[in-house]
């Protein structure tokens, strides 16, 4: 068992094999450890996520290390049958590769029950261990478009597309059944500790089989008081804290960019801090309110204006509540220094939470459309609660596009996967913030790439927000907040966690520069006495 840093409020464990892996999960899940907020299993490790003001990494490295991992296996879980008409593109090849005929490949797909060890990637994808036993590479070339319910071979593991999206799996069949419903009880077809069982469904129909993926539904239509949307912008979404603790399902936390202005915006307005706001990419975002209201805007620099019914312009200031009345018209323009922009309303939005959230995944595509022309958003109006804050501030001076902007990072837990020249490279080398970045992460380009000292597959790990992950371009990719829950390319370090907000709001063509907080080391669990006097 080896601890690995991943930020200043998680650590990454490797452990022997996915036997170890899932008896560790379980001992966590069963007994758990004071302090630890999610825990995400993958191939052969662990992601431990924990408050630091409750327990020190090495506290709990030292707690993890004493779990016995050796013991009886899990118990077996729910049988799911699915039917796949294997008719995949890849079948021949996984043949070809296997040394077996594509009969032979189905009957043992199909002969072995197979147990869901996690899931990742996407909400509702399972990696699906045992099985037959096949071992086959991803492809050498990811395709653009994978269908849902497309079955599929990678590593050791089998798994199903849950989503139309990208990938590097091997093809081999496809289902009609749904692995993520949002209109069901349980979303995910598929939970860890789940059995599969694979049934050949016969040739695949002239119709051709289509999983049907519902999409977000707007805003239901409302009559009261409201929020009428002119234009949305380049983008506004809904987003609150986001929706922590569905690993299980492969959902990450996902929420607002810039956590401390969402915050700010419901302190002034005198809501709850983590009541859900608009989050208004790059301005542009004109409405009229229908009813009084409280609202107040935060984030990056724009001038806004309020056109009142009776045709008189003002300017509200930033981080202050201002008093709209029915039919004013506000303008947020395009922002000056920063990105994103967060707009709190007195009471909060009434708009249904998706799996307990307000906040739209842009990735995984879980919450509430983003707005578009001619929606209106209802609110509560609400004449009592907290005390409105007038004194809210931003926590740090919003980046321009023409700045250098430095960001703290905790080497791990991939350093050791690079060069000794591509770990300086990472520090001294200014990186910029291409066009292709966006909520799921932002894409960097530098006149040298990371060169990595290990090469080969990196099974599929857990990630954090922050990470900054680095494909075979060498290119990094700063992961944001509706980053993937698992990854398969090396992470080099992580932006530190008292840096993400501003990670958020940095616009595109702007250059960073990335500042060690200290060499990559392996967390080094603390000894008995320290234990004790933690």
């Amino acid at each position: 068992m080896r601890f690995y840093p991943v930020n200043l409020d998680a650590i990454l464990v490797e452990l022997a094999n996915l036997d170890e892996t899932l008896a560790l999960f379980d001992s966590l899940q069963q007994q758990p450890i004071a302090g630890v907020t999610e825990i995400v299993p993958a191939a052969r490790t662990l992601l431990v996520q924990f408050r630091p003001g409750s327990i020190r990494r090495e506290v709990l490295a030292a707690q993890i290390a004493s779990r016995d991992i050796h013991g009886p296996a899990r118990q077996a879980g729910r049988l799911v049958e699915i039917p796949v008409h294997y008719n995949g593109e890849d079948l021949a090849d996984v043949a070809a590769e296997l040394g077996i005929s594509v009969e032979e490949v189905i009957q043992r797909h199909i002969g072995n029950d197979y147990n869901v060890a996690f899931c990742g990637f996407a909400p509702g994808f399972a990696y699906l261990s045992g099985g037959a036993g096949f071992v086959v590479p991803r492809r050498s070339t990811p395709r653009t478009r994978i269908p849902a319910g497309a079955v599929a071979l990678a590593g050791g593991f089998s798994g199903i597309y849950p989503q139309a999206s990208p990938g590097g799996w091997q093809i081999i069949g496809v289902t009609g059944l749904k692995m993520w419903d949002l209109q069901r009880d349980e979303p995910a077809l598929l939970k860890p500790g789940y059995r599969v069982r694979f049934c050949d469904a016969g040739p695949l129909p002239p119709e051709r089989v289509s999983v049907a993926v519902a999409e977000r539904q707007p805003a239901a239509a409302v009559s009261g008081d409201c929020l009428e949307i002119v234009t949305p912008g380049l983008q506004t979404l809904l987003q609150d804290l986001g929706r922590p603790g569905r690993a299980g399902e492969g959902v990450s936390a996902s929420g607002a960019m810039d956590r401390g202005a969402l915050r700010a915006a419901n302190r002034a307005v005198g809501n709850e801090p983590s009541t859900a706001c608009l989050e208004i990419l790059m301005g542009g975002l004109n409405f009229t309110c229908h009813g009084q209201a409280l609202v107040a805007i935060t984030g990056a620099e724009v001038e806004v204006e309020l056109r009142s019914a009776d045709g008189q312009l003002l300017r509200p200031a930033l981080y202050k509540p201002f008093a709209l009345q029915d039919g004013d018209q506000v303008s947020i323009g395009s922002p000056s220094a920063g990105l994103r922009n967060y707009l709190a309303i007195r009471g909060g939005f009434s708009v249904t939470p998706v799996l307990g959230s307000l906040s739209t995944d842009t990735l995984a595509h879980v919450g509430p459309a983003a707005l578009a022309a001619g929606d209106r958003l209802g609110f509560e109006r609400t004449p009592g609660g907290l005390a409105v804050s007038l004194d809210e501030q931003p926590a740090f001076a919003m980046p321009r596009r023409d700045q250098l902007i430095t960001l703290d990072v905790v080497m791990g837990p991939r350093s050791d996967w690079f060069t000794p020249a591509a770990l300086e490279l990472l520090a001294e080398q200014t990186w910029q913030v291409t066009p292709q970045s966006n909520r799921i992460g932002i894409r960097l380009a530098g006149e040298q790439t990371l060169e990595r000292a290990v090469g080969g597959e990196l099974p599929s790990e857990g990630t954090t927000v922050g990470a900054i992950q680095v494909p075979p371009s060498g290119q990094p990719v700063l992961f944001l907040a509706d980053h993937p829950l698992t990854g398969g390319y090396p992470v080099i370090g992580a932006v530190a966690t008292y840096h993400l907000d501003l990670a958020g709001q940095i616009p595109v063509n702007a250059r960073i520069r990335f500042n060690p907080l200290g060499a990559f080391e392996h967390v080094l669990p603390a000894t008995s006495d320290e234990t004790r006097n933690k």
